[in-house]
């Protein structure tokens, strides 16, 4: 699904966010286990999205100021005053969720774990949400149309397993080869 008639579309990746007032422009980003959340305040008609990779650091975990953009807290907390900053009112504020997928067994349920942190956070901070499309097993691509709040979510479809290719093996060397001059 994408949504017919942007006149702008802004892409977001890991660690950015995107606030916009315009009409026609939407933001968009493609998540696997990380979270994207969309902040709408409909009066104002400010929307803006995030893409964070974890929840929040671990308890006891120094993290450098370059590195703190992967963390949900502190792309929250960037995208609500970057919102405020542009006009919107933080009481209005609504809030859709996606992504968390667990896309990777190896890394165990971390996509689980996103969206929870992600939902707690808005409770918390007492954000309504609205709809959400987290977990499961495969990546989303998530387009926001920023001015009214509209979202919509797509699983993306798995790639099937590569076949192994043949290694290239150059012809050995031996004196049934005839050179010509």
């Amino acid at each position: 699904m994408t949504m017919s008639g942007p006149t702008k579309r802004i892409a977001i990746i890991q660690g950015e966010n995107a606030v916009v007032s315009e009409p026609g422009t939407v933001i968009t980003t493609l998540l696997g286990s990380c979270i994207a959340v969309c902040l709408h305040d409909p009066i104002a008609h400010i929307g803006g999205m995030n893409h964070f990779l974890l929840g929040e650091p671990g308890r006891g975990q120094h993290v450098a100021a370059a590195d703190m953009n992967r963390y949900g807290l502190h792309a929250m907390e960037l995208l609500i005053n970057a919102m405020m900053q542009k006009g919107a009112s933080r009481l209005r504020l609504s809030a859709q969720v996606f992504g968390g997928g667990n896309i990777q067994a190896a890394f165990g349920p971390i996509g689980t774990r996103n969206a929870e942190f992600a939902l707690r956070f808005l409770k918390t901070e007492g954000i309504a949400v609205g709809q959400t499309n987290v977990g499961g097993a495969q990546a989303r691509k998530v387009e926001f149309r920023a001015w009214d709040g509209i979202a919509t979510c797509a699983l993306v479809a798995q790639a099937p397993p590569l076949r192994p290719v043949a290694q290239f093996r150059p012809p050995s060397a031996s004196s049934d080869v005839e050179l010509f001059a």
